[in-house]
């Protein structure tokens, strides 16, 4: 194991930071900034999060989030993921006026060249161990989606790739969102 260059950060340190821009996340008692998403991360999740949202206040199943919004995993480990899903059933014990107090239902992240090391690592493993029950990381280079599925320990990842794929979700039914639209224009 490496020795630290600086010390711990922890979520109180976190909290005594001044409101951002520039935004961070606490990735392992470590604070990571990145620059600003480009275009086609943007319309991705643009994409995603409209079809979430309209599928959510429609069907009345619960809150959809976008980044930035705080979510509090552990004491060493505040992520703000591009978007989110909270069931109505967890509405009340995550949902503070300030951020998420603990782990989504679904997360989503769109992969790039900066952040992929970290949502494919340590902030997958976390969401795993904190009670994630959904992962849906997104490649826009490849045009894939993987679905990490949480339960019981266990993880099971499905890829999706093909043009006539489309996102779905157990935690969502009756939601489909054909790959097609979501990388149109990128």
């Amino acid at each position: 194991m490496l020795a630290r260059a600086f010390p711990q950060i922890t979520r109180s340190d976190y909290e005594a930071l001044p409101d951002g821009p520039p935004y961070f996340q606490l990735i392992e008692g470590e604070l990571i900034m990145s620059p600003s998403p480009n275009l086609n991360h943007q319309r991705v999740v643009g994409r995603i999060f409209s079809a979430l949202l309209t599928f959510t206040e429609t069907r009345k199943v619960g809150e959809v989030f976008i980044a930035p919004l705080d979510v509090h995993l552990t004491d060493v480990n505040i992520y703000q993921p591009d978007i989110l899903f909270i069931s109505n059933k967890r509405k009340r014990e995550l949902i503070s006026p300030q951020a998420i107090e603990g782990a989504p239902d679904l997360v989503i992240e769109v992969l790039s060249v900066r952040t992929s090391k970290y949502d494919r690592g340590a902030k997958k493993k976390i969401y795993a161990q904190s009670g994630v029950k959904e992962l849906w990381l997104i490649d826009i280079d490849s045009r894939s989606i993987e679905q990490w599925k949480f339960e019981d320990k266990a993880e099971r990842c499905a890829t999706l790739s093909a043009p006539k794929d489309h996102l779905s979700s157990s935690l969502l039914p009756g939601f489909k969102l054909p790959l097609k639209e979501i990388f149109a224009r990128v």
